[in-house]
């Protein structure tokens, strides 16, 4: 089974994969900051990688300032999720998926994302800590919420359902090229979010005076 450590660059932030089948798979904790409390995000085994990748993206991104704050339930509400646990969450229309903060409006807590078929079949589940910031979780779910479909390679057990009234499933012939460079091109695409045009123009060169001298 894989397991993978990962750490950012300043050695705040480090994002952890290790198989666990009675627990979450991913982990990233954040150390402490002056203006904010160590926190955690943690991601079942079946979480969709584009909401895990939503998440990671924000916090990777110099584009977007630390202290921004957004609403998590707002991706939700656009999208007509109904209030849920005495207003403290939202569910999905077709009630797979809820979303739910612990705590109270002066006390606010964790964070809960979960998707199951029924009561007694969960998916898959993603937690944030009370410290996580807004706009991280506000990534998640607006991912969780966006309706675009996603690709996915089907051999008949990748799926959690294959349930028509839950997932709508369309077969698309891919060329195997197109699969083995998606991940590069990720990849690519994300790095050059940090690579800063230079900011010192280029010295031009000043005409001599018909008066001047030189050697």
């Amino acid at each position: 089974m894989p397991r993978v450590v990962l750490s950012s660059p300043d050695r705040k932030a480090r994002l952890r994969l290790e198989p666990d089948p009675d627990g979450q798979w991913w982990t990233l904790y954040h150390a402490p900051e002056p203006d904010r409390l160590a926190w955690y995000a943690s991601f079942g085994a079946r979480t969709p990688v584009e909401l895990i990748a939503a998440f990671t993206d924000a916090l990777t991104d110099p584009a977007l300032p630390a202290d921004a704050s957004s609403d998590p339930f707002a991706p939700l509400q656009q999208i007509g999720w109904a209030p849920a646990f005495a207003d403290n969450g939202r569910v999905s229309p077709d009630g797979t998926a809820y979303v739910q903060r612990l705590g109270s409006a002066e006390e606010p807590g964790t964070w809960f994302v979960t998707a199951a078929l029924g009561q007694d079949r969960p998916v898959w589940q993603a937690r944030f800590g009370t410290h996580t910031p807004a706009r991280l979780v506000a990534a998640f779910t607006a991912a969780l919420a966006d309706p675009q479909p996603v690709p996915r390679f089907d051999s008949g057990r990748s799926l959690a359902t294959l349930d028509p009234n839950v997932v709508t499933r369309t077969a698309t012939d891919v060329l195997a090229v197109y699969v083995a460079g998606a991940l590069e091109e990720r990849v690519h695409s994300l790095a050059a979010r940090h690579t800063a045009p230079s900011s010192s123009p280029t010295p031009s060169r000043q005409p001599q005076t018909k008066n001047s001298r030189s050697r």
